[in-house]
């Protein structure tokens, strides 16, 4: 297609985009604003501006809403954990095992991996630094070191890949215009390299720091972790009072304290295995597998509120569930006008968004624009995988990690075929860059700040040290993607 003005608007506005995530600004407003105008342009006519608007947010809330419902699902179980006191439950065995500094790196870096897998970072964070960080302390590893291991771990690869809920891959491979199969297995692969390159340059920097059990040292430390925590003990500590059966509550906690991990470990290997027999490796295209997962969740959440709640469980349950849905807009609200803009770049979504009839020609502007200049930008898969990797580090800045997700995907989808890539290649490369770094790994006003304040260290140091660990996990990640795909 010829490019239009629409075309050099929709330009402007993605530089405009990229350029207030720099100055770690808010990108709504922008990507609303370029949406009318675009639209406007295009079909010369300043209504059709005001519904493009309205129906690129609608287009979005319709491919992301399974985004949105794993996230309210998975939240909800947590909360009924919660209630059971379950979740600590699941936690107090891994203490015992903490009997050096270095069991301690092993056991918190596991620990947090498995449980943000499942229910991402943010909720497993508290849950971990306050059970696991102190007892890692007394044995010998420093604050610091706790909370960098925590980041990489959760923030950095649990979320970078999101490889159960699926809701990274899911953001990037829409925006691609391709099936989130391609991208999961790749970004699972490339976070574990990150991850692990990482984990090592950390280990490094920190081996002579570690200490002897309960040194003076760690125990001042932890007079400063406890004064952090006190008053979410003090919180939590009654948090099923009014009248319930406590014996009820100890009884049932105990008992989903066992069965859920072991449901959980029973839906990662049944996912796995499925990846690895032929007969059954079509079984989790596309959102499947987050289906599977939701569902298993669902079933759960029933389980825990029944067992425990009884009669009441037809009012709790309900509760859960709309405190998931708070928390998943919350979370993901501001993405779906961003995905909205970016959705334009592609015209597998452009004819619901403009309005256009079925003989009519798709605009992509995006992956127009790109078609055009692709023979002004030499044709290096090498520049182009570090290309869309730096713009997921920028796109990351804004602290979210997820708002960029669209931009990369788009831009992955219209430059793979030109450089010879996959566009699942590309996709997964340019999450790692805007995950890591909003997730957040090295940027202090990300979700790092909850990582370094329930370990009790300044935030700023936090994400310093882990800048260069980070940077070099995602460079040598990106250099084996090449060689690999």
């Amino acid at each position: 297609m010829e490019l239009t003005a629409a075309h050099w608007l929709y330009a402007l506005f993605t530089v405009v985009v990229i350029v207030t995530m720099l100055f770690r600004r808010g990108v709504v407003l922008p990507t609303l604003i370029g949406t009318f105008f675009v639209a406007w342009v295009f079909k010369g006519s300043f209504v059709s501006g005001f519904q493009a608007v309205f129906n690129a947010n609608l287009v979005a809330a319709k491919e992301l809403f399974t985004i949105f419902l794993i996230i309210t699902l998975m939240v909800a179980l947590l909360n009924s954990l919660r209630a059971l006191g379950a979740d600590e439950k699941m936690i107090l065995p891994i203490q015992k095992v903490i009997k050096n500094a270095h069991i301690g790196i092993i056991v918190i870096f596991a620990t947090t991996y498995v449980i943000s897998l499942f229910f991402w970072p943010t909720p497993a964070v508290p849950l971990i630094c306050a059970l696991l960080v102190p007892v890692a302390i007394r044995a010998g590893l420093p604050a610091m070191s706790a909370a960098m291991v925590v980041a990489i771990a959760g923030q950095g690869m649990a979320l970078s890949s999101d490889y159960i809920i699926q809701v990274a891959p899911m953001l990037t491979a829409k925006a691609a215009g391709i099936e989130t199969s391609a991208v999961v297995d790749k970004a699972m692969i490339l976070s574990l390299i990150t991850g692990g390159v990482a984990l090592i340059t950390i280990y490094m920097m920190i081996r002579r720091t570690l200490r002897k059990p309960n040194s003076e040292l760690a125990e001042m430390e932890l007079k400063v972790l406890q004064g952090q925590q006190s008053a979410e003990a003090e919180a939590s500590a009654t948090v099923e009072g009014n009248g319930i059966d406590a014996a009820n509550r100890e009884k049932w906690g105990k008992m989903f304290a066992v069965f859920v991990p072991l449901s959980m470990l029973a839906v990662m290997i049944f996912m796995f295995s499925t990846k690895l027999n032929p007969d059954t490796a079509g079984v989790f295209n596309g959102g499947d597998g987050a289906a599977f997962i939701g569902g298993v969740a669902a079933i759960l959440l029933i389980l825990s509120t029944v067992a425990f709640r009884k009669i009441h469980a037809l009012d709790k349950v309900s509760d859960h569930i709309t405190e998931g849905f708070v928390f998943a807009f919350k979370a993901m609200g501001p993405v779906i006008p961003i995905a909205g803009f970016f959705f334009l770049g592609s015209s597998d979504f452009t004819g619901s968004i403009l309005s256009l009839g079925e003989d009519v020609a798709k605009p992509a502007f995006l992956f127009d624009l790109v078609a055009t200049a692709q023979n002004a930008i030499p044709p290096s898969a090498f520049l182009t995988a570090f290309g869309v990797l730096i713009v997921g580090i920028i796109t990351g800045l804004d602290g979210s990690g997820f708002s960029g997700l669209p931009l990369v995907g788009a831009l992955s989808g219209a430059m793979a075929d030109g450089v010879g890539l996959e566009a699942g290649t590309l996709a997964a490369i340019g999450q790692m860059g805007a995950v890591w770094t909003g997730g957040g790994t090295f940027i202090a006003w990300s979700s790092l700040v909850a990582v370094a304040g329930f370990c009790g260290v300044p935030v700023l140091d936090l994400a310093r040290k882990l800048f260069i660990p980070v940077i070099a996990g995602l460079a040598l990640s990106t250099l084996v993607a090449l060689f690999l795909w």
